[in-house]
Parts: structure tokens; C-alpha cells; sequence
């Protein structure tokens, strides 16, 4: 369990690593999608119950996908409001200036 709290905290805080991650869950949901598509179309009508369990993988791989992408957005307009206000204090000194 510490294991995986160290790699979610990871993910959290390195930005290449966390892209990284969207990537390979992204190419993994696609692979999933192509091949409960076309090859294993056949076993999954076949087998109701692996039918739900695959695809909600796969539906379940594509949500953290998302949910990724938007963390991704929010730290990254973190960091330019951050870097914003560095440039600002620079620039101005401690002066307040609009």
C-alpha cells in the first residue's frame, strides 16, 4: 500500500512522469478498444459477464486518462500563476503595480 502512495505522490509531483503515465494509459485503453472490437468481439458477446468486466476496464482506463489530462491543466495554470507573480516581484520589486 506505501508502495502506491509513493507513486501516486510521484505522479502528483513530477510533471514528465505524470505525462508520461497519461500517455501509457491513453495507448493502453486504444489497444483494449481495437481488440474488444474486432478480435475479441466474438468471446466478449459470448461471455456477458467478462463483457462488463472488460469494458468497464477499459471505460475505467479512459476516465483516469481524463481525469490526468484536467490535473495536468490545473497544476500547469498553477505554475504560470506562480511564475507570474516571481516575474512580477522582479520586474516591480515589492510594489504593488497593474
Amino acid at each position: 500500500m506505501k508502495l502506491i502512495i509513493q507513486l501516486v505522490k510521484a505522479l502528483i509531483h513530477d510533471q514528465p512522469a505524470r505525462r508520461m503515465a497519461m500517455f501509457v494509459v491513453v495507448v493502453v485503453a486504444m489497444v483494449m478498444l481495437f481488440a474488444g472490437s474486432t478480435f475479441l468481439n466474438g468471446w466478449l458477446s459470448g461471455n456477458p459477464f467478462m463483457f462488463l468486466v472488460y469494458w468497464a476496464a477499459c471505460g475505467w482506463l479512459a476516465l483516469t486518462a481524463v481525469l490526468l489530462a484536467l490535473f495536468d491543466i490545473l497544476m500547469v495554470r498553477v505554475q504560470i500563476q506562480r511564475e507570474k507573480r516571481r516575474l512580477k516581484e522582479e520586474i516591480f520589486g515589492g510594489k504593488e503595480h497593474d
